[in-house]
């Protein structure tokens, strides 16, 4: 009898103990994987669930306010600055995270209560002794829900700009009132003294007087306003000073002959000067005319010109009254008269000297005054000197000196009007 195979069922009695651990090894990779997927998952919805938070400043806003030119400040809800440009510092609108001015921080303070941008022109005491003012635009609005961002522009040169020329305006039309006043009385006075012949030269002798005065007043306006607009020399050419100052002293002769004047002159070789020629020759015959003009009958007027440190000086001296120290911060602005009645009484429009500044200021010089009443006064211009390097190949423009000569610095010459 044959029996019935049965399949044979082989049971594992051993586990492998290599296989079990890359088994569990595995297992763990696998659920460590899981965990982090879940953590980062659940820290996502975390953050997107999370407000974001109303203290932060807007990520780029400190990067931006670098590179502004206007002053600009980032406050916080507790009007503290978390923020601030180099301009703001420098005009000491800021002193470490505080705003320095009330008016400033009361604009904030709106702004962050409306939400309504605003923009206004304040006047500000300057640092923190409030000594002088500064002239600011500042605008000012809303960043983010709980910051204020304000933008203040220095505007106290263009106030300044502004209140000169409104005044020069003023002024101008006031100086041209008594010219144009005069001639018309002349002119009826005229018509009315038709037929005495005397009493008409007398009065056309007047007219030629105030005609002559109004002509010079309106030249020197134009010159004036043509060097302010101008700003700096366009085609500057080598200019020879002494020649110039030469020019100008035989310009003057006529002034200084009709006081008994005395010019006396040491004007040096080789002062040279990138610039204009007949400007420097109207600034230093201004200067000599003033002298001749304050001065007493009679007086002596010294002009030189020398080389020293790189400058070129042009000093003019005279033997006059003297200039109180009160006064002499304000001799260089146009218009401005110490006495007035003796200018009108020499034709003086009170130009002069703001036309010398701005021809110093155009060649990038200065011009000083030296005075003490009683003791006369001193103005000296003081001019770069041409490089010598540069002045070898280039001949010097100037115009020929006239009676008053050109000398080395050891001798002087002396011009006597006749």
């Amino acid at each position: 009898m044959r029996t019935a195979s049965c399949p044979t069922v082989r049971t594992l009695g051993v586990v492998d103990p290599t296989a079990a651990a890359i088994l569990g090894g595995v297992l763990g990779l696998a659920i460590g994987a899981v965990s982090v997927v879940s953590v980062r998952g659940s820290d996502r919805s975390q953050r997107r669930l999370q407000p974001p938070d109303p203290g932060a400043l807007p990520a780029g806003v400190s990067d931006v306010l670098a590179v502004l030119r206007s002053g600009a400040i980032v406050l916080d809800a507790a009007d503290a600055v978390v923020s601030t440009s180099p301009p703001a510092v420098a005009h000491g609108l800021v002193r470490g995270h505080d705003l320095v001015h009330d008016e400033l921080r009361q604009l904030a303070r709106q702004v962050r209560r409306d939400g309504v941008i605003r923009e206004v022109q304040l006047d500000l005491p300057r640092g923190p002794l409030g000594r002088g003012r500064i002239i600011v635009g500042a605008r000012v609005a809303p960043l983010g829900s709980s910051h204020v961002l304000l933008l203040v522009d220095d505007r106290t040169e263009a106030r300044r700009v502004e209140d000169v020329r409104r005044d020069f305006v003023v002024n101008v039309s006031h100086e041209l009132k008594t010219p144009v006043g005069g001639l018309a009385l002349l002119a009826e006075a005229v018509l009315e003294a038709n037929d005495d012949p005397e009493a008409v030269a007398r009065f056309a002798r007047r007219m030629q007087v105030e005609s002559t005065r109004l002509t010079r007043l309106v030249q020197e306006i134009v010159d004036l306003s043509r060097l302010e607009i101008a700003g700096t020399l366009h085609d500057p050419e080598l200019v020879d000073v002494g020649a110039a100052a030469a020019e100008a002293i035989e310009q003057s002769r006529l002034v200084a002959g009709s006081r008994g004047a005395e010019i006396v002159s040491s004007l040096a070789k080789g002062a040279l000067v990138f610039g204009d020629a007949d400007l420097l020759a109207t600034a230093i015959r201004n200067l000599v005319g003033n002298a001749i003009n304050y001065s007493a009958a009679d007086a002596r007027v010294a002009v030189s010109v020398r080389v020293a440190d790189q400058l070129v000086e042009i000093a003019v001296s005279d033997q006059g009254q003297g200039i109180p120290e009160s006064e002499q911060a304000r001799i260089f602005e146009r218009f401005y008269r110490i006495d007035a009645a003796r200018s009108r009484a020499t034709g003086g429009t009170g130009l002069g000297l703001a036309i010398v500044k701005h021809i110093c200021a155009n060649h990038g010089g200065e011009v000083t005054v030296w005075s003490e009443p009683g003791h006369g006064s001193t103005f000296t211009m003081r001019l770069p000197a041409a490089p010598a390097s540069r002045t070898s190949s280039q001949p010097a423009a100037g115009i020929p000196a006239g009676p008053a000569g050109s000398s080395t610095p050891g001798n002087r010459t002396r011009e006597v009007s006749p």
